[in-house]
């Protein structure tokens, strides 16, 4: 399965996903090219240094419309599957949703349907949750909305910052989100052959 991955920023989600097809974690895939809307974005760097073709489609004020067109055109020119948004900080548009219908997903640090949005682990402290954690999800067109695919509880302490927690929850993205990269390689392969 080819693997097509979008970031923002530092691309630790991004990482642990290449690193788990590189060692053969997830099997029976790859990870072609990683895309970033922001030029300056660390994790650029840590996929080159993996020997993983990067692009970046920066927004330079152009509707998200065209903006996602650019990013759709890369992806399907490596033939792309599925689509892992790892720290990719814009909603998508409907027409790059309906290009990839079912094959695109994200990670989001929340139990969601709660706390979805921005700064979803100071929501948590805010609204005094003891329970939250993280979630990989497929994208429709909503905000944080799309079919759950896999969670993972953390626990919030009493003492716990925006900072403390998202760093507690951020260990477990690493793992619930290869678990779930490698869960969905594993279906399309078996309903290939079914």
């Amino acid at each position: 399965m080819k693997i097509g991955i979008l970031i923002s920023g530092r691309g630790s989600n991004m990482v642990a996903i290449v690193d788990a097809v590189k060692s053969g974690e997830i099997a029976d895939a790859e990870v072609t090219v990683v895309i970033s809307d922001k030029a300056d974005a660390a994790g650029l760097e840590k996929a080159r240094e993996r020997g993983v073709e990067t692009v970046v489609v920066e927004r330079n004020g152009r509707s998200r419309v065209d903006h996602d067109a650019e990013i759709i055109s890369e992806l399907q020119k490596r033939s792309v599957e599925l689509v892992c948004l790892a720290g990719y900080m814009r909603l998508l548009s409907p027409s790059f949703v309906q290009a990839f219908p079912n094959r695109i997903i994200n990670i989001h640090p929340s139990l969601l349907p709660a706390f979805p949005g921005l700064d979803a682990q100071h929501q948590a402290i805010e609204a005094g949750a003891k329970l939250t954690g993280c979630t990989v999800h497929y994208v429709d067109e909503l905000l944080d909305h799309g079919e759950v695919i896999l969670q993972r509880e953390v626990m919030v302490s009493e003492d716990d910052t925006s900072e403390t927690l998202s760093a507690r929850i951020l260990e477990q993205e690493h793992t619930v989100y290869v678990e779930a990269v490698r869960d969905l390689v594993c279906k399309q392969k078996a309903s290939m052959f079914s």
